[in-house]
C-alpha cells in the first residue's frame, strides 16, 4: 500500500516537473504542491468540471488528455483547446477565484491531479519566478485562442476544415477523427463537413476511408488555407 502511494506521489512529481508551468517551482514546492493535492480518475467522457463552478482548484494531467469546450450560440459544443500529460488546466479560475468559464471533458480515459487554490496561491507568493511562467503560459494560450477566432472571422468552412485537417494527420496522411468531430471542432454540422469531404474527393484532395481521411493533395488544402487567409 505504502509502495502505491509512493509511486504515485513520484507520478504526480514528475508531471510538475514536466508542466510548463510549475517545472519553475522548487523541487520542495513541487513536494509541497503534489502533498496537498488529491488523484480524480476520469472515463472517456466525463465531465471534470463545467461552465460556472467555482474556480478552488487547478488540475494536473497525469495522463489522458481534457478538452476545454463552450457552447456555440446555435447549441453545439465547441472545442477551444485539447491539453494533454503534464498541462495545467483550471489556472484562471483558481487565480482569481472566480467561475469557470468553461467545460472540461476527458476525451479519453484520464488520470488528473487536483491542487487546490489556497495551496497554489500560497506557493506562488513564495515563488515569483513560478509566477512569472504561469503568465507565460496564460499569455501563449491566450494567443492560441486568438488565432483560432481570427482564423473563424477569415477563413470559410472549407477554409477551417482544411486547415484541421492539415494539423490533424498522422505520419501516414490520415486523418483518424469522425465526420462528427470534425463537424463538432469547427462548430459546423456533419452535413456541411461531408459535403465538403465529397467535395474534396472528387477533386483528388482527399480520400475517404473507413480508418479517416487520407490527404492525397495536401499542398493544395494548404493553398485553400493561404488563398482565403490573403484574401
Amino acid at each position: 500500500m505504502a509502495s502505491t502511494a509512493s509511486n504515485q506521489l513520484e507520478q504526480v512529481l514528475g508531471a510538475l516537473r514536466g508542466s510548463e508551468v510549475l517545472k519553475a517551482f522548487s523541487p520542495d514546492a513541487c513536494r509541497a504542491l503534489a502533498m496537498a493535492g488529491s488523484p480524480i480518475n476520469l472515463s472517456a467522457g466525463g465531465i471534470l468540471c463545467q461552465a460556472g463552478d467555482p474556480g478552488d482548484s487547478v488540475f494536473v494531467i497525469l495522463d489522458g488528455e481534457i478538452e476545454v469546450r463552450a457552447a456555440s450560440p446555435g447549441g453545439r459544443d465547441v472545442r477551444l483547446v485539447a491539453l494533454g500529460r503534464g498541462a495545467v488546466v483550471g489556472e484562471m479560475a483558481a487565480l482569481d477565484g472566480g467561475a469557470r468559464s468553461a467545460d472540461m471533458v476527458a476525451t479519453r480515459r484520464s488520470r488528473l491531479w487536483r491542487i487546490p487554490r489556497a495551496a497554489l496561491l500560497e506557493r506562488l507568493e513564495a515563488e515569483p519566478k513560478a509566477a512569472v511562467a504561469l503568465l507565460a503560459e496564460l499569455s501563449a494560450r491566450l494567443r492560441k485562442t486568438n488565432a483560432a477566432l481570427e482564423s473563424r472571422a477569415t477563413l470559410d468552412l472549407g477554409g477551417r476544415l482544411a486547415q484541421l485537417v492539415l494539423a490533424e494527420q498522422n505520419t501516414g496522411g490520415i486523418v483518424a477523427l469522425t465526420q462528427s468531430e470534425l463537424a463538432r471542432r469547427l462548430g459546423a454540422s456533419r452535413e456541411k463537413v461531408n459535403r465538403k469531404l465529397h467535395e474534396w474527393a472528387g477533386e483528388g484532395l482527399v480520400v475517404l476511408t473507413p480508418s479517416g481521411v487520407r490527404l492525397q493533395a495536401p499542398e493544395r488544402l494548404l493553398g485553400v488555407v493561404a488563398n482565403q487567409a490573403n484574401s
